[in-house]
């Protein structure tokens, strides 16, 4: 059984400052919303939804846990200031659960919410979860953009250690979400448009770098992606960029060092730094092209001091000042 579980406002606490007439904090400035309710604004909405789906991962026989990430980002989203210049909605939206593994149909709900939230003129932020939740995510943008602008030319950012391109004949799992994108756009005689920031030679088959390179897909290895090296990187982040429609990111958590991100399905110790995170999320944000993000891979029973939670969370709270 597919179900939404209703936002739970137990996650959201924190400390009570005098407000003056506005909210100093997320748990003081959130909304819990139902799907169904959610109505087109004057003003910004950003759309938190929740992937607690580990399927994928245990498929692609990964260390589970990742199915509790959302409600921990949550819980480390509450307790951060609310700096909003503008007047904006901030709604969380539940979680989308996956019960008796069935990806698939958990995979094609999440799927129409997403249409559901571009539709109402939100702002989605997915918190994950598996790294499945990108093809999902991707589908639901592409009906969106099909429906009300005619078949745009989408790009897909990924920040992430792996490819995810393992092909699809055992069924989907958190390895094959580009692959099954790909497979998408050829079917619909679209450009295949996949960027992936932090790439890893330990992380990537030589088949998997070889599938990359047929696909057209374009990358950064890791030991590329850094501040040091950031003019290379910027160029290639903005020749992307200019060559498509509207942007989805994605962000596995995994590709961060595990220095910063121990609680992750797959941890990586030579993964990249937050500041260079930063600066990319920067530059897409500027662009005005990026449509809707998620974090992917978030698993607390891993994590240590609540570090991976708290990093998620300072990501979704910078993203938000640049909306």
């Amino acid at each position: 059984m597919i179900r939404l579980k209703p936002a739970d406002k137990q996650l959201w606490k924190g400390r009570n400052d005098p407000n003056f007439g506005r909210p100093n904090y997320w748990h003081e400035l959130v909304e819990l919303c139902e799907l169904d309710d959610l109505k087109p604004s004057l003003h910004s909405q950003i759309a938190l939804l929740g992937y607690a789906c580990e399927e994928g991962v245990r498929r692609n026989q990964g260390r589970l846990g990742a199915a509790q990430g959302p409600d921990a980002i949550r819980k480390m989203l509450a307790v951060l200031p609310n700096h909003f210049e503008k007047e904006t909605s901030l709604l969380d939206l539940g979680n989308i659960e996956c019960d008796d593994q069935q990806l698939e149909t958990t995979q094609a709900f999440l799927s129409r919410s997403v249409t559901q939230l571009l539709e109402a003129g939100a702002f989605p932020i997915l918190l994950g979860g598996g790294h499945d939740i990108a093809y999902a995510h991707y589908a639901g943008i592409r009906d969106f953009l099909n429906q009300n602008l005619h078949q745009k030319n989408i790009g897909v950012i990924n920040l992430d250690a792996h490819f995810d391109l393992r092909d699809d004949e055992q069924g989907n799992t958190s390895g094959t979400p580009f692959f099954q994108i790909a497979q998408d756009c050829k079917a619909s005689n679209q450009d295949f448009n996949y960027l992936c920031l932090g790439i890893q030679k330990a992380a990537n088959t030589k088949t998997l770098f070889e599938t990359a390179e047929n696909l057209g897909a374009v990358w950064v290895q890791n030991t590329d992606f850094s501040v040091q090296n950031w003019a290379e990187v910027e160029l290639k982040l903005l020749s992307f960029i200019q060559k498509v429609d509207a942007v989805y990111l994605t962000i596995d958590l995994d590709g961060f060092s595990s220095a910063y991100a121990p609680g992750v399905s797959a941890p990586s110790p030579m993964g990249f730094a937050p500041d260079v995170v930063l600066k990319t999320l920067e530059v897409l944000m500027q662009s005005k092209k990026v449509i809707s993000i998620d974090l992917a891979e978030m698993n607390p029973v891993y994590d240590q001091d609540h570090a991976t939670a708290r990093l998620a969370a300072r990501l979704v709270h910078f993203i938000a000042d640049l909306l």
